[in-house]
């Protein structure tokens, strides 16, 4: 049976939940998400596995991410298991490539990925995103504002103020 390790930590923003399969990490939790939350994301895409405490992959999500929070990292370099359908993959590995500071809008990344009216899409596709920090979808912005957040808008702002990009 697949496993699928858990860990959670403290962190300047407050506490962060990851979990990983022995592939990579699966599934960020920013603070604020509920526990409720984080197991129904689990059970969605991770029904079949046993789960378990730890793991190397949460311990280096968890060194990466509070070095990113600190500023001492600009750029994740964690193995990825990514459950998604092929364009939400698409457009998570363009998001995945915004580099830190800067920002990219939803049109920009469709036509970016070869989809130039598919901006809508691009944002469900951002919405559905399990690694948020890791792969970075707060430097996604609408043409005309900010734009949505899951962890919600003050964290957006306070991530892309951190970052010098706004």
């Amino acid at each position: 049976m697949k496993k699928l390790y858990l860990h959670s930590f403290r962190t300047s923003l407050g506490q962060v939940r990851t979990a990983a399969t022995e592939r990579g990490l699966a599934i960020v939790a920013l603070p604020g998400e509920s526990e409720r939350s984080f197991e129904g994301r689990i059970k969605k895409h991770f029904a079949a596995c046993e789960l378990c405490r730890g793991g190397k992959i949460n311990e280096a999500a968890k060194r990466q991410i509070i070095g990113y929070l600190e500023g001492k990292l600009r750029r994740f370099s964690l193995k990825l298991d990514i459950h998604a359908t092929a364009f939400q993959k698409r457009v998570l590995r363009q998001v995945a490539g915004i580099p830190y500071g800067r920002t990219m809008t939803y049109g920009e990344i469709a036509r970016a990925i070869g989809n130039p009216k598919a901006f809508r899409a691009v944002g469900s596709a951002n919405a559905s995103n399990i690694l948020p920090l890791v792969i970075p979808c707060h430097r996604v912005v609408a043409s005309n504002g900010l734009g949505g957040y899951g962890g919600g808008l003050h964290l957006k702002k306070r991530l892309l103020r951190m970052e010098g990009a706004l």
